[in-house]
């Protein structure tokens, strides 16, 4: 069978565009290699209705939206993909193959975290990046901006929004003398790492240990991770992600496309984290509604384009 859309990643984003696909009547296939971004959270904000709900909450009704219109979901990895005759061949971890006539990528994103113990393990709890996502169950509490680059006085002054005890971590990045005077300007206080690990109690963060010895007491510690694009399939499509900058310096990449989410590959979309570090999650279900309309469109273009050519040849 060469379904009309395959989607790759089953998250937000994905199942969004399959949604959509789904109710235009398309036969579409999600391949979903069931990791998550956002796991290790505990419940997904800002996303209007449904502020508060857990992640995979959340995806299982739209798994269960999608497949009530028709739309099939595999769970598996695509390890690869190439254009054959008409059509995109998936190259599915284990050996098997799936055809389709469009893509839609949804694959998402890794946050490469700074290398310092603990880290990993408390991220999506206690360790955070996103106010938006995390500000309001940490206001008014501990917070510390681990500073392991450029943007960190930014991202202090950001937090404070949430908590008036703000302390920016010197790790290893120290901000310059203007910044010093805008931290200080907003109550925000430095201390001088480096960071050397957590401080953990029971199932509860309690501070930093530096490398001096001494201990910060926080509630929430803040880092800039990396952003890096899973970008495997689209890049054996000869799609490469490019560098996102801000404020000058580069926090990581991601696949340019156009507003459809259309790449400069004929027939292949892209929607969600993997196209825009930034969206949450009711943007990347926006952006996948929206490619998926783009992808039935240009069905729709092609089909009807084969119908007039069979019509004038009677």
């Amino acid at each position: 069978m060469v379904y009309d859309v395959a989607v790759v990643g089953g998250g937000a984003a994905g199942l969004s565009g399959a949604l959509a696909l789904a109710r235009a009547r398309r036969s579409v296939l999600v391949v979903d290699a069931g990791e998550p971004r956002n796991a290790p959270a505990g419940h997904v904000h800002n996303y209007l209705t449904r502020d508060g709900t857990p992640p995979a909450e959340l995806l299982a009704a739209g798994r269960d939206e999608v497949t009530r219109y028709g739309g099939e979901i595999v769970t598996g990895r695509v390890e690869g993909a190439a254009r054959e005759a008409g059509a995109f061949r998936l190259d599915l971890a284990g050996g098997g193959t799936v055809r389709a006539r469009r893509l839609l990528v949804t694959t998402g994103l890794v946050d490469e975290l700074p290398d310092v113990p603990g880290l990993a393990e408390r991220w999506g709890r206690d360790v955070l990046h996103c106010p938006y996502c995390h500000g309001w169950e940490v206001r008014d509490r501990r917070i510390g901006v681990l500073a392991t680059g450029p943007n960190a006085a930014h991202q202090a002054e950001l937090w404070r929004q949430w908590s008036a005890q703000v302390t920016l971590i010197v790790h290893s990045v120290r901000p310059d003398a203007e910044q010093a005077d805008r931290l200080a300007a907003r109550g925000i206080t430095i201390a001088d790492g480096p960071v050397a690990g957590l401080e953990v109690a029971g199932d509860r963060l309690t501070g930093v240990r530096l490398a001096s010895g001494q201990v910060v007491a926080l509630d929430a510690v803040v880092v800039a991770p990396r952003f890096t694009a899973r970008s495997q399939v689209l890049e054996s499509l000869g799609l490469e992600p490019v560098d996102v900058e801000m404020n000058g310096h580069v926090i990581g990449g991601q696949i340019p496309a156009d507003p459809s989410g259309a790449t400069a590959v004929p027939g292949v979309w892209v929607a969600g984290n993997v196209a825009d570090h930034r969206a949450q999650v009711i943007v990347a279900a926006a952006a996948g509604l929206t490619a998926g309309a783009a992808i039935n469109a240009d069905l729709v273009a092609e089909e009807t384009r084969a119908a007039v050519e069979a019509h004038r040849a009677g």
